[in-house]
């Protein structure tokens, strides 16, 4: 059993909706939470066929339960409709709701009501260092953080069908994308930025489709809680700093499938690739499940002197190698950042056998950094 980030933190009693990408567990997190909670799951055909004809039997399906138990709604997107019917019972009669699904984009975008404040919002990802028993790196790297696929023996066959039915069709399907052609090639271009600066025109003219349908199908993943940008820190840079954002899969277990990397072992370029994505995943985690909600940035001047991951307004400076022998030549976009801005803290994450201080910049082997970053040692 994964030890799940209690991610509702003493607010177990708000309304509250749950998003996250298909296989990050909210279900199953839902019903440890909430043993006790009247359950509707919209996946259903009869529960969704039911609510489609008639919202309003929502609300008398509730008032008729005389407990004090939250009211669950798993996959709340697929009928919008319901979303009145909630607000006028938590309004009305105080009952609490916890509406999870994949992302509110289909809501957002057909001007639905998210309940006007009334529900707090969470986010599941995929799992944590944290969260995971007895955790192992390379299992982590190959397979992805998805719970079903880092326990996998075999996982190319799952991910192959995660992509196939959930990142291309019903994705499609929910941002009625009618060029099925060019968004399933963009899939696969878009996981050679993975990691990488995005370059709008390039990929554009790879998928044979304009930059501004580009630019869309990245806005869609993004919507979709399935990738995300990584801004570049730009605040009042003394050197030409580069501005375009970079790009990363929500699970590194989806980047590696989509880039046919193979098996991940250490040494490689591939190995470097991952583990740096498996760090930007526990940072990025960590803001948001921690409350702090910090911004992640990076920064990279113009002469390609760089830093993996600036931790708030330059707070902290995380460079990440997969070495196992960190020298001076890794040092020094964190030097070179140390220069240009007033820093706290400055660490190389890597593959070092025990942590070293050189000069002020601590050398932290990877697990210890993650012990320091959950324990609330690395920022805040």
């Amino acid at each position: 059993m994964y030890k799940r980030e209690q991610i509702f933190r003493g607010r177990e009693k708000e309304s509250a909706f749950l998003w996250g990408a298909r296989q990050t567990g909210k279900s199953t997190l839902l019903k440890m939470i909430y043993p006790d909670a009247l359950y509707f799951d919209l996946l259903l055909a009869n529960e969704f066929n039911r609510f489609l004809s008639n919202p309003s039997l929502l609300r008398e399906t509730v008032e008729a339960d005389n407990s004090s138990s939250p009211v669950i709604i798993d996959e709340i997107q697929r009928l919008p409709s319901l979303l009145n019917e909630i607000q006028w019972l938590i309004v009305n009669r105080k009952r609490q709701f916890v509406l999870s699904g994949s992302s509110p984009r289909k809501i957002v975008r057909s001007g639905g009501n998210l309940l006007g404040g009334r529900a707090i919002r969470y986010e599941l990802y995929p799992l944590i260092y944290k969260e995971i028993p007895d955790f192992e790196l390379i299992r982590a790297l190959n397979n992805g953080l998805l719970p079903r696929m880092y326990l996998s023996e075999r996982p190319a066959r799952l991910l192959s069908a995660y992509i196939g039915s959930y990142l291309r069709d019903e994705i499609m399907a929910e941002a009625k994308i009618r060029n099925i052609a060019s968004f399933s090639r963009f899939l696969g271009i878009a996981a050679f930025s993975n990691g990488e600066i995005v370059n709008y025109t390039n990929i554009a003219a790879e998928c044979g489709v304009s930059g501004p349908t580009v630019k869309e199908y990245f806005q869609i993943l993004e919507d979709t809680m399935t990738g995300r940008f990584l801004p570049s820190y730009q605040k009042k840079p003394k050197r030409r700093v580069i501005l375009s954002p970079k790009f990363y899969y929500f699970d590194v277990g989806i980047a590696n499938h989509l880039l046919k990397r193979g098996t991940i072992v250490p040494g490689s370029e591939a190995f470097g690739k991952a583990f740096e994505h498996f760090i930007y995943h526990e940072i990025y985690s960590h803001s948001h499940y921690s409350d702090l909600n910090y911004t992640v940035n990076y920064w990279r001047t113009a002469s390609q002197t760089e830093v993996d991951f600036i931790l708030g307004d330059h707070e902290t400076a995380v460079e990440v190698k997969s070495t196992d022998m960190a020298n001076p030549r890794h040092l020094r976009g964190l030097n070179s950042f140390a220069e240009e801005y007033k820093v706290k803290r400055l660490i190389l994450v890597s593959n070092d056998p025990y942590p070293r201080k050189a000069g002020k910049i601590d050398i932290l082997p990877w697990r210890m950094f993650l012990d320091k970053l959950w324990a609330g040692e690395v920022i805040g």
